[in-house]
């Protein structure tokens, strides 16, 4: 993401580098969680030995809300958890050209029902499961983090339409937007980041099928997890690059500060990475991945 501009998520044929799998001896690939798109599909790799019931992460994907892949090579990173005993998958969901909010979020959703419903069957545990994600994929982390009832998001049927709740035990939002109209703001405040998410065709305006200056405030709140944090939230840890060009590291910083004033203390973990631009490798370096898996055991 190096040198990317916000407007730059528009490009289409943009294609993220792919992760090789092909080591992995126990996968499921392009499962189908849902029936409405061909989006709604995941992988789901194992351990290389073991029954299980194997702890789960779930990996969603980046990328403006427009785009990304849920094999890109963020994977190679998170696939290491195999060799911690856990069982690994990624969510592919509708992207903004497809479908706008919240039909990213509901995707996502219903990808951790299917998981929980059919747990079983992939030798996984269907309660310890974490979710990470980066970008777009942290604000969709976050909003599973949240772990909203049934019924209770907008867009879904009533509570007593699903088989399983959407649970999850632990989460990890990784520079993810969280305020959209304070983005710009925040950008010209660090005169770092690009003040471009206000534009008409920004990933954030796109993911709401409106210009942010445009979208009514009710919307921007439905979009943004702390709308919905309550006393339901799993234990969520928060990394944000000080140094991030694309979503400024105040997305991450109020956002923590406002979940602290709702919950209180100790209820989300704030991990800034001095230094870091928006997809450092950082991020993805082995110091920083054991920090991670050690907050998931640790809570799930």
């Amino acid at each position: 993401m190096d040198g990317l501009k916000v407007t730059d998520l528009n490009e289409k044929d943009f294609r993220p580098p792919m992760a090789d799998i092909s080591w992995v001896k126990r996968k499921y690939l392009d499962v189908p969680y849902a029936k409405e798109s061909k989006a709604q599909c995941l992988d789901i790799y194992l351990p290389d030995e073991g029954d299980g019931p194997f702890p789960l992460l779930v990996h969603i994907h980046g990328g403006g809300f427009a785009m990304g892949d849920k094999r890109d090579d963020h994977m190679d990173a998170y696939l290491s958890g195999i060799k911690r005993g856990f069982a690994v998958a990624s969510v592919e969901y509708r992207l903004s050209k497809e479908a706008v909010f919240p039909a990213a979020v509901l995707d996502c959703r219903e990808a951790i029902r299917f998981l929980r419903k059919n747990a079983a069957k992939y030798k996984i545990n269907g309660d310890k499961i974490a979710v990470i994600g980066g970008s777009a994929g942290g604000n969709l982390a976050a909003m599973l983090a949240m772990n909203v009832p049934n019924g209770k998001f907008k867009g879904e049927c009533p509570a007593g339409s699903y088989d399983e709740e959407p649970t999850v035990q632990a989460a990890v939002d990784q520079f993810g937007p969280m305020d959209f109209k304070a983005m710009d703001r925040q950008a010209k405040e660090n005169g770092i980041s690009f003040a471009d998410h206000d534009e008409p065709f920004s990933p954030e305006s796109k993911y709401l099928g409106i210009a942010l200056p445009d979208a009514p405030d009710v919307l921007c709140a439905q979009a943004n997890p702390l709308t919905y944090a309550d006393d339901n939230m799993c234990p969520l840890l928060v990394q944000h690059g000080t140094a991030d060009r694309l979503v400024p590291y105040g997305q991450s910083a109020e956002f923590v500060k406002c979940l602290e004033e709702k919950l209180g203390k100790g209820r989300v973990t704030f991990i800034p990475l001095e230094g870091a631009d928006h997809e450092d490798k950082m991020f993805v370096q082995e110091k920083n991945m054991n920090l991670v898996f050690e907050f998931i055991e640790q809570h799930i």
